[in-house]
């Protein structure tokens, strides 16, 4: 029996457990001044199994699930069983944010939207793997870069992004609940 993690396509099944995934992965996220409140309005208006639904149907998103995998490989690579442990989303296309395209150093351009792992599958490689997923979709669909927002206090994940080949290029505003948080952009080119 081998244990490990797989990445692959989210399909439209996989609704619930990307908004399951995100419900517990976006708090780790947000500054610790953020409400419980705030977060909970977030996660019901952008990550709930509904707005999911919709992500998986835009023809401009991609989504990938990490999964963790315990099991005899088949024939056909495919492995029996599996917890699924983090999620990523590339949005193709131009940024509509106007802080973003004047940041933004290369065109076309494809957005690394949400890249999440359950803490206890931190350290795992597990985020390495999702990345890597996303940056092929976004190769694949034409862009020259990849850009994201990190929130400017979420230190661990700017270490992960240098680490992935990002460099942060400009600031923006994100709205968490009420409140605007302020943003690090970061752009790769591919």
């Amino acid at each position: 029996m081998s244990v490990g993690v797989e990445v692959r396509r989210a399909t439209p099944a996989d609704s619930a457990v990307l908004a399951e995934v995100a419900a517990a992965t976006f708090a780790l996220a947000c500054p610790p001044r953020i409400t419980q409140q705030a977060i909970d309005t977030f996660i019901a208006d952008v990550l709930s199994v509904e707005c999911f639904d919709g992500y998986l149907a835009d023809p401009q998103r991609d989504l990938f699930l990490s999964v963790e995998v315990s099991g005899e490989v088949s024939v056909d690579g495919s492995v029996d069983g599996g917890t699924t442990t983090g999620y990523a989303m590339v949005v193709n296309g131009e940024p509509t944010d106007p802080d973003v395209q004047s940041a933004l150093t290369v065109r076309p351009t494809a957005e690394l939207s949400k890249i999440y792992v359950l803490p206890d599958h931190h350290g795992a490689g597990t985020s390495r793997l999702l990345m890597e997923a996303a940056i092929d979709a976004a190769q694949t669909r034409g862009a020259e870069a990849v850009w994201l927002g990190v929130n400017q206090e979420n230190e661990r994940a700017q270490k992960f992004y240098a680490k992935s080949g990002f460099t942060r290029v400009g600031t923006k505003r994100f709205l968490v609940g009420d409140r605007y948080e302020h943003d690090y952009v970061f752009e790769r080119v591919l």
